[in-house]
């Protein structure tokens, strides 16, 4: 029992879904590949705008706080619509924090959204392929 619990807890792959689980989470899906762009767009320019202030000595300000903070409520709504995503596509917790985190890391966001979407497409695939219990 606690070696199924701990294979579980570490498993991070995106479980089978039907093609009806994938049509019900389409909207949910065009979400966050949006807020995975926005959020990775607005992280890297907030990261750019410190290299330059910094790197030149250039006065940024407000400008650079203006953009965390779009970062901060863009981060948010990606957190909000991935959360629901992972409810509605059956995602294992390390899944959820992996994705999640991917918001934070310059230009991870833009690699976490390739294969999240590469993945529900594989599983219905792999699900038409297989039949799946519910």
């Amino acid at each position: 029992m606690s070696d199924s619990l701990g294979r579980m807890l570490v498993d991070h792959r995106q479980p089978p879904v039907t093609p009806g689980q994938v049509q019900a989470a389409s909207g949910l899906l065009k979400a966050y590949r949006f807020l995975a762009f926005l959020t990775g767009v607005v992280l890297l320019s907030g990261c750019i705008a410190l290299i330059l202030k910094y790197a030149t000595n250039l006065h940024m300000e407000p400008g650079t706080g203006y953009v965390w903070i779009a970062h901060g409520w863009c981060y948010f709504i990606y957190v909000i619509v991935t959360a629901m995503l992972g409810f509605r596509l059956r995602w294992p917790l390390p899944r959820y924090a992996l994705v999640m985190l991917a918001g934070t890391i310059p230009t991870m966001s833009f690699v976490a959204e390739h294969f999240v979407n590469k993945a529900v497409h594989t599983a219905v695939t792999d699900a038409q392929a297989v039949p799946v219990r519910d």
